[in-house]
């Protein structure tokens, strides 16, 4: 079975070529990183994988099925959640509240059996009780105990992208997108995010599809990378042999030299 592949996909705005017949694959429990320079594609890439853009040409396979032009919302119950660039949280709700919101998908309850949530014993309290449960222990795995009924408004950068990550995670995923997650952080907290993601790979077997600024971090995480630039692929391979390219060099700093010198 083929778990995740993207093939030939390519996508234009108004004439200009935004991706040009990209192609990988990424294998079940795998870590795989897209680097690139800012402009080369790849948030677009991800909008295109969770349907946020409908692509030109090409193909998105999930679990042997064609998932691209499908709604957002019907990837994400195929199995596919995504952190985002920004911060896309609720501010004037708490942490709990918002990795609860991650469960929308799993929720059976409809408008009129909650609105006639009578007790704990009601279909509704009990599907309350049994998401509740599953948040506790994502609040527990990224050890946000602390600030559970805390507003997320009022959290620390570094903390509210953990609260998204952790949203992200409420879905249940087979694949965890994870746009730029450790963005804007300092050194400790991008630390602590490299071992989040790798807690969540080895403890939810979790397949996670990344995209990194910070080359060190890519290099030290990642299974295997894609480099693109200016919408096309530049080349694939392990993380040795991605930072050895020349395309990737000249891509990233104009000048061939090793890209461990440029996090």
């Amino acid at each position: 079975m083929t778990f995740f592949k993207v093939e030939n996909l390519s996508i234009s705005f108004g004439g200009l070529e935004a991706l040009k017949d990209i192609s990988f694959e990424v294998k079940k429990g795998e870590i795989f990183a897209i680097i690139g320079p800012n402009g080369a594609g790849k948030t677009t890439l991800f909008n295109c994988i969770n349907g946020i853009y409908t692509p030109d040409k090409g193909r998105v396979i999930f679990k042997d099925q064609e998932i691209q032009g499908k709604k957002p919302d019907r990837i994400a119950r195929l199995g596919i959640a995504r952190t985002f660039q920004n911060i896309e949280l609720f501010s004037h709700m708490s942490t709990m509240e918002n990795l609860m919101l991650g469960r929308h998908t799993k929720m059976r309850a409809g408008l009129f059996r909650g609105a006639f949530m009578w007790g704990k014993r009601s279909f509704a309290g009990r599907e309350e009780i049994q998401h509740r449960e599953k948040v506790e222990e994502i609040i527990d795995l990224l050890d946000l105990q602390s600030v559970r009924n805390k507003m997320v408004g009022s959290l620390p950068y570094g903390t509210q992208k953990l609260v998204e990550l952790g949203r992200a995670l409420a879905l249940e995923p087979e694949l965890l997108l994870l746009d730029e997650p450790c963005a804007g952080m300092n050194s400790e907290e991008k630390q602590d995010t490299i071992f989040w993601i790798k807690d969540i790979q080895d403890e939810l077997g979790v397949t996670i599809l990344l995209i990194e600024h910070d080359m060190k971090m890519v290099m030290d995480i990642s299974e295997r990378i894609l480099a693109i630039n200016f919408g096309s692929p530049i080349t694939e391979g392990s993380p040795e042999e991605v930072q050895r390219h020349p395309e990737v060099l000249k891509a990233y700093l104009g000048e061939e030299e090793s890209l461990g010198t440029a996090a």
